[in-house]
C-alpha cells in the first residue's frame, strides 16, 4: 500500500517548529521526493527516512524552499557512501540550472559516487516511472509576475502543478500557486487528494475553484505559515460538518495510507 508522509509543511517562511514543505511518496517498489528546499537533509533525518531509500526527486520550481537543499542532500547521501542512481524529474528548462548548481557546490559527478540521472519533463506530458507511480506536469501561474521583468529574461520561470497518480489514485499537487484560478487546471479529472498550498491563496478559493458535487475526497492544506495555523483552524471549525471532514491541516509528520 502506497503511503504519503509529510516531511515538511512550512511556507518559505522559516519556521522553528516546521519545515519548508516537503512530502514523500513511498510504495513498494519506489520512494519519489516531492521538493527539496532548505534544510532537507535534517528534515528527513527528524523523520527517520533513510536517505538511501529516496530513489528519486520530483522539483516544482526553483524558489530556496523548493530546490536549495538538494546539495546537501547529495553531500550526505555520498557520506553514507549510496551506489544507486538517483532520479531528479524537473522541467525541461531547468535541468541545466540544477546540474550548474551542484558542480558550483563543487558536487562533480565523477566525484559524488553515484550516478544522477535527469529526467527532463515537457508540460502537459504524462512521465511514467514505473506502474505505480506517474505524473502530468501542468505550468500554473505562481512565477508570471516576476517573469516580466526584462532585466531577467534569459531566465526560465517554470513553475508546475502536478497531477500524479500513484496506483488508482489520483492526487492534485499545487505546489506554489499564482492565483485561485490554478487550482482548475486539472480540472475534469477525478481528484481522490486535493495537496494545496494556503500561502498564496486562501482556504476558501478552494470552496470557490470546485463545485461542491466534484470537490475532491479529500483535501490536504500544506505550505502554511506558523502565525496562519490558528485562523486556519477556526476556518475549518466553522465549515458544516460536510466539508470540515474533508479538510486536513497537514504537520511535520503526518502520514497518509493511499
Amino acid at each position: 500500500m502506497a503511503e504519503l508522509v509529510f516531511i515538511g509543511t512550512s511556507s518559505g517562511k522559516t519556521s522553528l517548529n516546521r519545515f519548508h514543505s516537503s512530502f514523500l511518496i513511498s510504495t513498494s517498489n519506489y520512494n519519489l521526493l516531492m521538493d527539496a528546499g532548505d534544510g532537507i537533509s535534517k528534515a528527513l533525518l527528524t523523520r527517520r527516512v533513510s536517505y538511501d531509500v529516496i530513489d528519486g526527486i520530483l522539483f516544482s520550481h526553483l524558489h530556496p524552499d523548493h530546490y536549495t537543499g538538494l546539495p546537501a542532500l547529495i553531500v550526505q547521501m555520498k557520506m553514507i557512501e549510496r551506489k544507486k542512481t538517483l532520479d531528479v524529474f524537473i522541467n525541461m528548462e531547468l535541468v541545466e540550472v540544477i546540474q550548474n548548481f551542484l558542480i558550483q557546490s563543487y558536487l562533480f559527478p565523477d566525484r559524488i559516487g553515484f550516478e544522477i540521472k535527469y529526467h527532463p519533463l515537457t508540460d502537459n506530458v504524462k512521465f511514467k516511472i514505473n506502474n505505480n507511480i506517474s505524473f502530468i506536469p501542468r505550468q500554473n501561474s505562481h512565477l508570471i509576475s516576476v517573469s516580466k521583468r526584462a532585466e531577467y529574461k534569459f531566465q526560465s520561470y517554470s513553475s508546475s502543478s502536478f497531477l500524479l497518480c500513484i496506483d488508482d489514485k489520483n492526487i492534485h499537487y499545487t505546489s506554489d500557486v499564482g492565483e485561485k484560478m490554478d487550482l482548475q487546471i486539472f480540472r475534469g479529472n477525478t481528484i481522490d487528494y486535493l495537496i494545496s498550498e494556503v500561502t498564496h491563496i486562501k482556504p476558501e478559493d478552494i470552496f470557490i475553484a470546485f463545485d461542491k458535487n466534484d470537490l475532491p475526497g479529500q483535501i490536504i492544506l500544506t505550505h502554511i505559515n506558523d502565525d496562519e495555523i490558528i485562523s486556519l483552524q477556526n476556518f475549518i471549525f466553522e465549515l458544516p460538518a460536510s466539508l470540515k471532514n474533508k479538510i486536513i491541516i497537514a504537520s511535520d509528520g503526518l502520514k497518509i495510507k493511499l
